[in-house]
């Protein structure tokens, strides 16, 4: 419930309270300490979260990472897990509902995945993930609380007094602590309590099925063949790690979501779903189960208190897009946030977070909803499903697919102009050998200018020049690109871009997104 704040003084303690230790709340946490920003992170857990979840990181994600220095370390994650193998000769893009997307049929001269395949997914575990985050946080002096979540807050138009439970008590009895902050940010999962206590809106579909999964042992485990594979009563998938099994049941949600996944449980359902003689003798620790259940919060902001990642949308994992949408929230977020708080953000600015995401939200529902009607396993999406595997063996279809699930087909509306303005980055090589984003790793914009012109780059460094605290003007070539100047946000979105050396409509763009050069 929400607390009193009478008598509670309201000069921040921090700049933002991050609710939630996950990939997402460490990966904003980092965002904003690169910024500047003084954060605080509380997080429940006293330890990790070993259980198997997300099993990668899209391309975006990982030029995400790519852009604050962090990629060397997930690919050494990679190059590690045993079951990686000659990933050159990976035969599926992916899947959809279970249907296996051939690797081959992509186009990766698309002009979207052109120079960035052909792996769609780096093969990360989530808990590496959280954990090189962690590692990145620390390094920026972020403070993270384990064992401290949230219990009430109060917001009003300066801020908001978070009270806080460390497990001797709260401060509502005189307990645990109490801070004031300038803003609230829930990542605190798919169970939201910020979200709850705020008032959002959490608006979606109820859940058709259940899923368990689990690494254990498996007696007869080559009976079951490699993949995804649909049956009369479900779906089931073996691999690609030793003895990670999970299933999928048509049959509605759990009795009991958090009760501990047994191996009598998992192997009465594998012998359920997949009719092998098939045996579950052990599981570790940590199995899960999850449904279908699929809701978004109408508005991703009220007043003081934002919400990011699971707290603003749930969904089904198929085809491995929760993670991967959490961490696009966070690095939208983060930079518009901190320029609030330093106090140069433009008009509206922190208002594009929801205008920007929730579009994105809403298309990873319906595609996690589409794939579950394709898994029923009535005479209808029997039908749907041989339509759909039919198309996803195309040119067109594979195509479309790793655009969809790369991360890198996802586009805002900033404006006409240049086609590349909307989308990420374009993956260059500058003459020099370094790409863009080795030099995006203090967090600030870059403006790229391509011309080989010194007259141009006298006016480009011109408009620059006002906002050096906030942008990193970048002077080089690269054959081919297509493009003499670009202006690229901190979040890797172009925001600008010129086919013939002129600068007409950047002064706009700077003011657009960057905001008065004379603030903050």
């Amino acid at each position: 419930m929400l607390v009193s704040t009478l008598g509670m003084s309201t000069t921040p303690d921090h700049d933002v309270l991050v609710a939630g230790a996950g990939p997402v709340g460490l990966m904003l946490a980092a965002e904003l300490a690169l910024a500047g920003v003084r954060v605080v992170v509380v997080e429940r857990r006293t330890e990790p979260d070993t259980a198997p979840r997300a099993a990668g990181i899209n391309t975006a994600s990982a030029e995400a990472f790519e852009r604050r220095g962090l990629l060397p370390a997930v690919e050494a994650v990679q190059g590690r897990l045993p079951f990686q193998g000659d990933r050159k000769r990976a035969p599926f893009a992916g899947h959809f509902g279970g249907i296996h997307v051939p690797a081959g049929a992509v186009d990766e001269q698309d002009p979207v995945l052109r120079g960035r395949g052909p792996h769609w997914f780096l093969a990360v575990p989530q808990a590496e993930v959280e954990r090189i985050l962690g590692e990145r946080a620390a390094e920026l002096g972020v403070e993270v609380r384990t064992g401290v979540e949230v219990r009430g807050f109060d917001a009003d138009e300066e801020g908001v007094t978070v009270h806080l439970h460390d497990g001797d008590g709260d401060s509502s009895d005189g307990g645990g602590d109490a801070v004031r902050v300038a803003w609230l940010v829930g990542c605190d999962g798919g169970r939201s309590l910020v979200r709850r206590l705020a008032g959002f809106e959490f608006a979606g579909t109820d859940p058709l099925i259940t899923v368990r999964q689990a690494t254990g042992t498996v007696e007869g485990a080559e009976l079951l063949g490699r993949g995804w594979q649909h049956t009369p009563t479900g779906v089931y998938h073996y691999g690609p790690m030793p003895g990670w099994i999970r299933t999928v049941e048509l049959d509605g949600p759990p009795a009991d979501r958090e009760a501990p996944v047994t191996a009598a449980e998992m192997d009465a359902s594998l012998r359920r779903v997949s009719g092998i003689d098939v045996r579950v003798s052990e599981v570790a620790e940590g199995g899960t189960r999850f449904t279908d259940h699929a809701r978004q919060a109408t508005a991703y902001r009220r007043g003081r208190v934002l919400l990011c990642g699971d707290a603003a949308h749930v969904h089904s994992p198929f085809s491995g897009q929760g993670l991967n949408l959490g961490l696009g929230d966070a690095v939208n977020l983060g930079w518009k946030l901190a320029a609030t708080v330093r106090g140069w953000a433009p008009e509206g600015l922190l208002d594009t977070y929801t205008g920007e995401r929730h579009p994105v939200g809403a298309g990873v529902l319906d595609w996690t909803r589409a794939q579950v009607a394709a898994m029923r396993g009535d005479t209808y999406s029997g039908a749907l499903r041989a339509v759909v595997t039919d198309f996803l063996g195309t040119r067109d279809g594979a195509t479309l697919y790793a655009r969809r699930i790369s991360g890198l087909g996802q586009r805002y509306d900033l404006g006409d102009g240049h086609p590349m303005v909307g989308a990420l980055m374009p993956r260059l090589r500058l003459d020099d050998g370094s790409r863009p984003a080795d030099h995006a790793h203090g967090g600030r914009a870059l403006l790229v200018d391509l011309t080989g012109d010194d007259e141009q780059a006298a006016e480009l460094a011109a408009l620059a020049e006002p906002y050096a605290g906030r942008l990193e003007l970048l002077r080089g070539s690269s054959e081919g690109a297509g493009v003499s100047g670009l202006l690229v946000r901190p979040d890797g979105f172009v925001a600008w871009a010129s086919a013939t050396g002129g600068t007409a409509g950047l002064e706009a763009a700077l003011t657009r997104w960057l905001g008065d050069a004379g603030k903050g």
